[in-house]
């Protein structure tokens, strides 16, 4: 979900904003007037999205990732045992 505010809402209640962005896991978008704008997002979404890159940096990855989408909507799956538990 994306909220905004503008630079002077946010400094007004910067608690209140970023305890949202965390809590809400809601990415925040603070308009600047003629400057750009700013995004905010928590370090869980943002390390979230970081994977997903990754996961998808390369067309080996991307296969491999079909592949197992492919294997589990057919059912064709299997479960292993862990070695700690």
């Amino acid at each position: 979900m994306l909220a905004s505010a503008t630079i002077s809402d946010f400094r007004r209640s910067i608690k209140k904003y970023l305890d949202r962005v965390n809590r809400d896991r809601e990415t925040l978008l603070i308009s600047r007037g003629k400057d750009k704008a700013v995004v905010i997002l928590s370090l869980d979404e943002y390390n979230e999205m970081l994977t997903t890159q990754h996961e998808l940096s390369s067309r080996r990855n991307q296969d491999r990732l079909d592949q197992a989408i492919s294997n589990m909507r057919s059912g064709n799956t299997f479960q292993k045992e862990l070695i700690e538990p």
